[in-house]
């Protein structure tokens, strides 16, 4: 029987001023393209992800530009697309003052208090 993995984001913006991608929603996109059935959660500063009006485009330091910057909403469009369930927990939506207008769409919204149930459905839980 297949594995069921939640991916829970926590720690928010690791590697995106080298890379263009975060590397956990990078390798989410990897391990699902090679069939396992894992979803993701974002929580604490990771609940940024998904709005839609990050722009980091103009990212320059001591004169050296990112060329690639991030695009982690659009990045989590795709893991939608894929069939991926992406969780956003509601408490960190509102601690952030973040509208639900200004994520993307097609993410699930559960509040901290769901979590013990929504953790039940899964054979394995990553903390990154």
């Amino acid at each position: 029987m297949a594995k069921k993995v939640l991916q829970v984001i926590e720690t928010a913006y690791r590697g995106t001023l080298e890379e263009q991608d975060d590397t956990v929603v990078w390798l989410t996109h990897a391990m699902r393209g090679a069939g396992l059935h894992t979803d993701v959660l974002l929580r604490g500063n990771a609940a940024n992800y998904p709005v839609t009006a990050q722009d980091a485009s103009g990212l320059e330091f001591g004169g050296r530009k990112q060329t690639q910057p991030p695009r982690i909403a659009d990045d989590l469009a795709r893991l939608i697309e894929k069939g991926v369930s992406v969780y956003v927990v509601t408490d960190d939506l509102d601690r952030r003052g973040i509208q639900t207008s200004d994520l993307i769409r097609g993410l699930k919204s559960v509040g901290s208090a769901e979590l013990p149930k929504l953790f039940g459905g899964y054979d394995q839980i990553w903390h990154w």
